[in-house]
């Protein structure tokens, strides 16, 4: 039995969520008499996210056919996270940590905790309501070592001492505590980080037992854990300054959100549990953020900034490769070495064969153009209009290899030559023919 009962524990603990914080309520003795409630579970979150204040208040409902003489035992609370000692409240309690210890839990810190008794009909708006319990509640937190799987996380067992205002319906019980953990960051990028903000996840939830320091505790205690009556019972999370919160989401769909009725500038998320749930958990989950005033900002720069840094980059770019491409054009080529230079032409470049073919006195104007080709300036005078004259102008770029790699070659420069060619007519018969050429090197083709 006692192999099948560990065995459970280690399947439920390997199936718990990472961020799950319940609380369940404890008998000292077998099958309670009596149940929980009104119960209000309530964490208040501050933008400083630094230990989260949970305060529990509650209630004893006592069947009518019983009496409080009848039910008058302490409770156990067994909350699943470290809490902070009050050191106002008094010493530790040796038995409790020797309790954990003989079940082979490591007890890593004690103390106690504020317990007080608030009047809900009180009279007036005194600075404070509650009117403390003496000794408040010892609590032993405890972390427990399971070979494969581990360290645990810790959890925290509070022994809440009888007081006959338990079973009073004028009377709520309030134990409040500092936790840990309770907040988790959630993994993001530095853009995230930066334009959004960091993101976190508080989670409450009740009857949450396959935490795996929780689930021993529980299993020996199982005939004696305290069921929720019919009173209301919520689980709730206050977010101090919403005017700079930000909710991503929360669940389950029952959860609801309202601005705090007592408290400023507050937001207000709360669940009710569902009593016909049994020990089913019933969880709480909110994702949130709180952003700075250039945060807020962000669905409008961000826009912005990209349109900017879009046209900027775009000038910038397209300069930079208008450099790169008349750098690189002119110094490689793809070439190979069988191959005759790449030569460039712009204009009508006149071979001197054809040059030759052309005799003054007998070439006319057609025979021209039907050998240099009809590309030609003309040039006329009115004082002589019996004489007129073609011009040829014509561009030859060469380049000049220096290194080849396969396909690949670069240029060492270019050789330009400038041809041009000045042909006379008179009575649209040739009277004079000169060329002229000129020679320049230049590194690229493009350059000037």
């Amino acid at each position: 039995m006692t192999t099948r009962a560990w065995g459970l524990a280690a399947l439920l603990c390997l199936a718990a969520p990472a961020a799950a914080h319940a609380q369940i309520f404890i008998a000292t003795r077998p099958d309670p008499a009596f149940a929980i409630g009104p119960l209000f579970v309530q964490a208040s979150v501050t933008p400083a996210l630094g230990p989260i204040v949970v305060e529990v208040l509650f209630s004893v409902d006592v069947a009518p056919t019983k009496s409080a003489a009848d039910v008058e035992q302490d409770l156990f609370l067994l909350w699943p996270s470290a809490v902070v000692a009050d050191r106002a409240a008094g010493p530790p309690e040796p038995a409790l940590e020797k309790y954990l210890a003989a079940r082979g839990l490591d007890v890593i810190d004690s103390g106690r905790l504020s317990l007080a008794t608030r009047n809900l009909y009180r009279a007036g708006r005194a600075a404070t309501p509650d009117e403390p319990i003496a000794g408040g509640a010892p609590f032993a937190t405890f972390v427990r070592d399971n070979g494969a799987l581990g360290l645990s996380a810790p959890a925290t067992w509070v022994r809440i001492p009888w007081h006959p205002r338990f079973a009073n319906k004028v009377y709520l019980i309030a134990l409040r505590m500092t936790t840990r953990g309770l907040v988790k960051d959630k993994p993001a990028t530095w853009v995230e980080k930066t334009f959004w903000g960091l993101r976190h996840r508080l989670t409450l939830s009740f009857n949450e037992i396959r935490h795996q320091a929780v689930f021993p505790m529980y299993f020996q205690h199982r005939d004696r854990v305290i069921r929720l009556s019919d009173e209301p019972a919520q689980l709730i999370i206050n977010f101090a300054d919403a005017d700079r919160l930000k909710i991503d989401e929360m669940s389950p769909q029952s959860a609801r959100r309202q601005l705090s009725e007592t408290l400023d500038s507050t937001d207000t998320i709360s669940l009710f549990l569902d009593r016909s749930e049994g020990i089913t958990p019933q969880v709480l989950s909110v994702q949130f953020g709180y952003f700075t005033g250039l945060q807020s900002w962000a669905p409008v720069l961000i826009p912005v900034l990209f349109f900017v840094l879009g046209n900027v980059a775009g000038v910038l770019v397209r300069n930079v490769a208008e450099r790169l491409s008349k750098r690189w054009t002119g110094r490689v080529l793809f070439w190979r070495a069988a191959d005759p230079p790449q030569v460039r032409q712009q204009g009508p470049v006149l071979a001197p064969e054809t040059l030759a073919r052309i005799a003054p006195g007998v070439t006319t104007y057609e025979q021209v153009l039907a050998l240099c080709g009809p590309d030609v300036e003309e040039q006329s005078r009115l004082t002589t209009p019996e004489r007129r004259r073609l011009v040829y102008r014509g561009r030859r770029v060469v380049p000049q290899r220096r290194r080849a790699f396969g396909w690949l070659a670069t240029v060492a420069h270019w050789d330009v030559e400038q041809h041009e060619v000045d042909i006379e007519l008179e009575r649209d018969v040739v009277r004079d023919v000169q060329a002229r050429v000129t020679r320049s090197r230049l590194n690229a083709p493009a350059a000037p």
